[in-house]
């Protein structure tokens, strides 16, 4: 298998970056996920309110979709207290990377904490170390903030900014810079795709890779503004918002999709049972298509 080889990085939310974390759980240490930390919904978003902390929500649920799901480690971090008193509604993984945050000396001291509690090889990163939201802002200038906010927009926002302007950890940078593939999505596009390349210095390593970026595109349309836009307008939008073009190839499930502007990888990738899922062994089979459209490991380009 080719993707084995590789040294990959996966870009995006709990959900759809948890899945694609889980199908590709067998490259261990040679694969990285960059998780978006601007959540402010559920439990993650009470535990915000309480005090300056970054979204704990989707970190932890792509740690748990790296072990098995059947484990007492998955069990309790997975564990989502009932009732409508405190507790009520919060996860229980939550809870601990909340608490270790306020013990240990960063975000990332309590990640590598839970990782060697739950035996994760694969490194799991927040975007950023400093607590930020999005900030979405309408044509006309008005603004919204907050992830939930900004998917409730009735039309796309014209910018999309974090508030206040974080920094990345080093080894993000370094595991962008050392990736042959870079894999962004699957995930609400203006609040789990996006987020990260907001930082700026994310961005700008994503500008300079030396490896092969590929968009996972959704199933299903999503409920948010960007389920209207084509995939040039969302690539375009992209652009114009971060100042580059990230990506280099798509793969999607509609054949009717089609791009001026990258590489379009169509295929069947719907799960028997859930259809709104990508299938494991698809996804892999389309990544690895995309690899095989590549002058060398080393240097992954568009296939001409």
């Amino acid at each position: 298998m080719q993707l084995k080889k590789l040294n990959i990085v996966a870009i995006g939310g709990g959900h759809g970056l948890g899945r694609v974390l889980c199908t590709l759980s067998f490259m261990g240490n040679k694969l990285t996920g960059i998780v978006t930390t601007t959540d402010n919904g559920g439990s993650t978003g009470r535990l915000r309110k309480r005090s300056s902390t970054i979204a704990w929500g989707d970190l932890r649920n792509c740690l748990t979709q790296l072990v098995d799901q059947n484990s007492i480690g998955s069990q309790l971090f997975n564990f989502r207290f009932e009732g409508n008193d405190e507790l009520g509604g919060h996860n229980l993984g939550n809870l601990i990377l909340y608490g270790l945050g306020k013990v240990q000396s960063s975000p990332m001291d309590s990640i590598k904490l839970v990782r060697r509690i739950l035996r994760v090889k694969t490194q799991v990163l927040p975007m950023s170390e400093t607590p930020t939201d999005l900030m979405a802002f309408y044509p006309e200038g008005r603004c919204r903030l907050g992830e939930l906010s900004v998917d409730e927009m009735p039309i796309m926002p014209t910018d999309l900014m974090l508030a206040p302007l974080v920094k990345s950890v080093k080894p993000c940078l370094d595991a962008i810079e050392n990736a042959d593939l870079i894999i962004l999505g699957p995930g609400s596009f203006l609040t789990s795709v996006v987020p990260p390349l907001l930082v700026r210095d994310i961005a700008k390593a994503i500008d300079k890779r030396k490896g092969h970026c590929v968009f996972i595109d959704n199933i299903v349309a999503e409920q948010s503004p960007a389920a209207k836009l084509t995939l040039d307008e969302k690539l375009n939008w992209i652009e114009r918002n971060i100042g580059c073009m990230p990506v280099d190839s798509v793969i999607c499930q509609d054949e009717r999709i089609s791009s001026d502007k990258v590489n379009v990888i169509c295929q069947d990738l719907t799960h028997n049972k859930v259809p709104h899922h990508h299938d494991n062994e698809k996804l892999i089979h389309a990544l690895e298509t995309c690899v095989n459209q590549i002058s060398s490991p080393a240097k992954i380009e568009i296939a001409s």
